[in-house]
């Protein structure tokens, strides 16, 4: 088995992008539903975390920047840490994501950790 890291990019940045205290129970729930699942397979790694919307950005020249970093409004909301046999198997887990049932901003990023 391979470890694989799914990143979860959603808008972070627009304010109608934002779920509402209903909508959020829902995704809670889909979410929490989901990672069980994910966890009941025995494919689900150590580490991950869902990260906060504030965050600064370091570049080059000792420029700071006070916003996490964003391209098209999308910013890395989190990630997990599961087990795959290959990249397909990884793809698979990962297209039952909920927030993949979201905005059409959000997306999943599936990258392979190296050892």
């Amino acid at each position: 088995m391979k470890t694989y890291m799914l990143l979860f990019r959603l808008d972070i940045l627009t304010k109608e992008a934002q779920p509402d205290k209903k909508q959020m129970e829902t995704y809670m729930q889909q979410w929490m539903q989901w990672m069980n699942g994910i966890e009941e397979e025995g494919l689900l790694a150590e580490g991950g975390n869902h990260l906060q919307y504030s965050g600064k950005v370091l570049r080059p020249g000792k420029v700071v920047q006070d916003l996490p970093y964003a391209a098209n409004s999308e910013s890395v909301a989190g990630y997990i840490l599961i087990h795959a046999k290959n990249m397909d198997e990884a793809v698979r887990i990962a297209e039952k994501c909920p927030i993949l049932n979201g905005s059409d901003k959000n997306s999943v990023e599936i990258r392979e950790t190296a050892s």
